[in-house]
């Protein structure tokens, strides 16, 4: 009989995997790592030599945990005779482990179909979290916002969710019933909903060069529409993986795209791009930023197959292709407009927050020119 120990013991994922565990004689030693556990395919901790009594749970295999085992790749480690489980090679480490991120998954996976082999799931681990993740965000965010739709609860019934593709992205048919405005209930509807994960965006400004850095990139939609340019002006953006934060997702996606570190994020309005179709959530932000002339190259991730070139423009110049329809890429578009409108407001702020400043009206950093809007 296998013994928890570590992120898997904990009272969340033995409920979900094995809620009959007894406590047995701990074990002398110390964990190391584990932030990622049950999140990342190689996120459980190492068992090292140490002076703490580490609490060990015993159990039988339910069919529960010898899904969430095999999915994982988790085998039982020997240890003076006694089976732990819950045990591996530490992957990059995130902040702090989240239980209940890794409950949640663990849910989710034990309630997909047992034909789906456990290898194909252990690969597409990283884009799963990210949509627990991005339900977990979903459930939690405003709540001050006004109430649209009938009122009363509840207002939807959902019957039933498949998967029928699942690869990198996924789609999901979900079969539910609607209360109408009217008060009656639809009869059952199909809907198809195209699933990625919540996103962040980040348009880099330089409030003293008053430039922004804007990239390309080839991009399948437009190709896949037959698009004679398929290589659209963008703004950094990437995918917020799970156990972090979107401003996280901001910040590393400007360093892989760009290489370029933002000093601070400003929130745009978050938004949902196309609502009808996609799952997908936009985490729309401004990211101060030092744009020098030499900060435009090549950049991207080669192991994500990523071919990124960068541009610096003058922010007035991005607002005339904006208003020209010359951006063509919505999030890009979005931000443009809303740094138009908000420029002046942000740079009180950023004002107010450096003080000292000869000229708080200029933003001066030494040996660099006011802002001209020039480049």
């Amino acid at each position: 009989m296998p013994l928890l120990i570590g992120p898997i013991a904990h009272p969340l994922m033995r409920a979900q995997l094995a809620p009959q565990a007894v406590e047995a004689a701990p074990v002398l030693g110390a964990l190391q790592g584990g932030g990622m556990a049950g999140i990342a395919p190689q996120g459980w901790p190492r068992l090292l030599a140490g002076d703490r009594m580490l609490p060990v749970w015993q159990t039988g295999w339910t069919p529960a945990l010898r899904r969430y085992a095999e999915i994982f790749g988790l085998e039982p480690q020997d240890h003076d005779g006694r089976a732990l489980l819950g045990l591996g090679e530490p992957a990059a480490e995130a902040d702090e482990w989240q239980p209940a991120l890794a409950a949640a998954l663990a849910a989710w996976l034990l309630r997909l179909p047992a034909s789906r082999p456990a290898g194909d799931l252990r690969r597409r681990l990283p884009m799963i979290a990210t949509w627990v993740a991005s339900r977990q965000r979903a459930a939690g965010e405003n709540p001050g916002l006004p109430h649209v739709g009938p009122a009363g609860s509840p207002r939807t019934r959902i019957d039933s969710v498949e998967e029928p593709y699942s690869a990198y992205f996924s789609m999901e048919e979900i079969r539910l019933s609607q209360r109408r405005n009217d008060g009656d209930w639809t009869p059952p509807l199909l809907r198809a909903v195209f699933v990625s994960g919540d996103a962040t965006v980040v348009l880099p400004w330089d409030p003293v060069r008053d430039r922004v850095m804007l990239i390309d990139q080839l991009r399948a939609g437009p190709l896949a529409r037959g698009d004679a340019q398929p290589w659209l002006y963008e703004t950094v953006a990437g995918r917020v993986d799970a156990g972090e934060t979107p401003e996280q997702a901001a910040r590393r996606e400007a360093v892989e795209e760009t290489g370029i570190a933002l000093t601070r994020l400003i929130p745009a309005p978050h938004n949902y791009p196309s609502p009808g179709a996609m799952a997908e959530y936009l985490y729309l932000y401004v990211g101060i930023a030092d744009l020098p002339d030499d900060s435009a190259g090549l950049g991207g991730l080669a192991t994500e197959d990523e071919d990124i070139r960068s541009h610096l423009i003058p922010r007035a110049e991005l607002t005339r292709m904006a208003l020209a329809g010359e951006i063509r890429n919505g999030p890009l578009l979005n931000l443009a407009l809303w740094l138009e409108l908000r420029h002046a407001e942000i740079r009180q702020s950023l004002d107010a927050a450096m003080p000292g400043a000869a000229d708080p009206g200029r933003l001066d950093r030494p040996g660099l020119p006011p802002s001209t809007g020039g480049v």
